[in-house]
């Protein structure tokens, strides 16, 4: 008998690093995503096979469940063994009964775009245990956790921690300029832990920028008229850069470009969201990034 699990991969479109002190954010579940697949074995030990979207092998691991804290040299058998034994101490019935597992995972995008990797590991994985996602994400990754909701989500969110604690309303987002949107992957994944401590080690009140994008937020996902959509994610450039030091990319690299550009996630890799035409594509392929997912292809709705 197998088991089977899936996540959402995500994208956060408003509220990047400053949702995890608080500010109003907005994120889209991904058409893209994860599989996982468990299999009972009947000795005590867990083989593990991870495959990318095109199932090339790019992970395996063997972990004998009686030494599984005896953690690995391999830092990604090491971070699998925390987040399983971090999964046991949540539920203790979790690979208890001497029977171990044969898993194996199937990503459906590229593993380098940063859709997901590490948050629909940890969603498939709380599912397969038995245990909340966002507390298993905290005992292991770390982060605001918006990242599993979307995982959870078959919609449009607006995320927000209140006192720490995840508060996910799901909202209808279908502006009538959906076709204008695209999504450009920059040519390199992004590392979120360098992002999170750069913006960690900024040590100015942050009470007033929350405020404003938490406004931004609220009225990107009321918005229907294009130019004020752009203006929107203009603004909420000018505010992230500002706080972090660092110049919005359109200033930076895509000055001529005729449409509205903002970094999503981590800034400087990773996709970036883009407003534009049937002319948007050729743009960006001939200045060598040639990956342009429109909207309708990238995000579930």
């Amino acid at each position: 008998m197998m088991d089977k699990y899936y996540s959402n991969g995500k994208l956060l479109i408003t509220g990047e690093y400053v949702v995890l002190d608080g500010a109003l954010s907005f994120a889209l579940p991904t058409k893209f995503g994860q599989n996982l697949e468990v299999s009972v074995l009947n000795s005590p030990v867990i083989i593990w096979e991870s495959f990318t979207d095109i199932k090339e092998l790019w992970f395996q691991a063997e972990l004998k469940l009686k030494e599984l804290s005896d953690l690995s040299t391999n830092p990604r058998i090491a971070t699998l063994q925390k987040i399983l034994l971090q999964a046991q101490k949540m539920n203790p019935d979790f690979l208890s009964d001497g029977n171990g597992a044969f898993v194996q995972t199937f990503l459906t995008f590229p593993t380098n775009w940063g859709l997901g990797t590490s948050s629909t590991l940890i969603n498939n994985i709380a599912s397969w245990a038995k245990v909340d996602a966002f507390e298993l994400l905290q005992k292991s990754f770390g982060g605001s956790g918006y990242d599993i909701a979307c995982a959870q989500n078959n919609t449009s969110i607006q995320y927000q921690l209140v006192e720490g604690n995840p508060v996910i309303n799901e909202i209808e987002f279908q502006p009538s300029f959906k076709e204008q949107l695209y999504f450009v992957y920059l040519n390199q994944k992004q590392n979120s832990k360098e992002g999170i401590q750069l913006y960690r080690s900024i040590k100015e009140n942050k009470n007033v920028v929350c405020q404003e994008i938490s406004e931004i937020t609220k009225k990107i996902n009321q918005t229907s008229i294009l130019i004020h959509f752009e203006e929107l994610l203009m603004a909420h450039e000018q505010i992230i850069g500002s706080l972090l030091n660092i110049t919005p990319l359109k200033e930076s690299l895509f000055k001529d470009y005729f449409g509205a550009i903002k970094s999503l996630g981590a800034w400087g890799g990773d996709f970036i969201l883009v407003t534009g035409n049937e002319d948007t594509p050729n743009y960006f392929k001939e200045k060598g990034f040639e990956t342009v997912v429109p909207y309708d292809e990238m995000i579930l709705s």
